[in-house]
């Protein structure tokens, strides 16, 4: 009997030793193994605004569809865009016209100064009996009066010739203008939350739909403090969506060097810092992000920013 109590006892003490071990290291693994429940999807949103302003006419694609790169999203009404093509191209040909007007008479006026130039010459160099004074003084000063014809002729030639590149760049305004009115998908991706009609009227710089780029998906990691020792650039990474379905796998990509400080806003009036009173037994870690890259996404798995996952980290042995 006595044998008994001792086994008894032996027994519920190594089975006690146990669960304190099995519990001890359970803890230390949730403390500080580097996995993380709060994962989340991320990628890039290109906000789509038009370059220039009109009314919109057609719109192209529905809600959540997939688009490629260059597909036409929506079109804005061209007539206005068409109207200052055909009044650029009015302007364009009255400066050319006005060009080579300026052209011809400049030409005329070289022309004219040239022969009353030599011709002043010529006579400044006759004999006093041959011609006189006042005859070689109204030679020259009609040569300086060409000369001053002249010179004005080339500057009104070369403001025709600024008036005509101007005449130039704003007709290829106005057809980039034109060609700008349809607004294509700058990468792959998927149109969401579309609120976008024919009939609305776009502002250029103005985002008007959102698309979001289907090849830059990455997932946010966000662990604490306590596991980011065992965090290291290069990691193996495996996420597991809580829609399930199989697991991602990737990398650790990069880890945030910052995140904001609520007990140290400066914005009181002697800039020092308000940190507000904690308990030291109740003390949160702090969440640090991990951008985990994505290495390939199995075929059949979905994925849309703002999803949750679990991310679990497989340390390089280096480490």
């Amino acid at each position: 009997m006595k044998t008994q109590s001792i086994l008894r006892a032996g027994f519920t003490l190594t089975f006690l030793v146990v669960a304190i071990v099995l519990v001890r290291m359970l803890w230390l693994d949730y403390m500080f193994s580097p996995w993380t429940r709060d994962g989340r999807v991320r990628a890039k949103v290109v906000q789509v605004a038009t370059d220039v302003s009109g009314l919109v006419s057609e719109v192209r694609v529905k809600d959540n569809q997939l688009v490629r790169q260059g597909d036409v999203l929506f079109v804005l009404d061209p007539a206005r865009f068409h109207y200052a093509v055909a009044q650029a191209d009015a302007d364009l040909q009255r400066a050319q016209a006005q060009m080579a007007q300026a052209k011809a008479q400049m030409t005329a006026s070289e022309t004219s100064f040239a022969m009353k130039r030599a011709q002043a010459a010529r006579r400044a160099n006759l004999a006093g009996d041959v011609i006189s004074d006042e005859s070689r003084q109204d030679s020259a000063s009609l040569a300086r009066q060409s000369a001053s014809s002249y010179s004005a002729d080339v500057a009104a030639y070369s403001a025709a010739e600024a008036l005509y590149k101007a005449a130039v760049v704003e007709r290829q305004t106005a057809l980039l203008n034109l060609t700008r009115s349809e607004v294509h998908a700058p990468s792959d991706g998927y149109i969401t939350n579309l609120n976008l009609y024919p009939g609305d009227f776009a502002t250029a710089g103005v985002a008007r739909m959102a698309l979001i780029d289907s090849h830059s998906f990455w997932v946010y990691g966000y662990f604490e403090e306590t596991k980011l020792p065992h965090v290291h650039v290069g990691d193996q990474a495996v996420v597991r969506l809580m829609s399930g379905g199989k697991d991602i796998q990737g990398h650790v990509d990069s880890l945030a060097s910052g995140i904001a400080d609520r007990d140290n806003p400066t914005s009181n009036g002697d800039l020092l810092a308000d940190v507000n009173p904690i308990f030291t037994w109740v003390r949160l870690a702090q969440r640090v992000p991990v951008r985990i890259h994505l290495d390939q996404i199995p075929a059949g798995v979905k994925l849309a920013m703002g999803m949750t996952c679990t991310v679990t980290l497989r340390p390089q042995r280096s480490h």
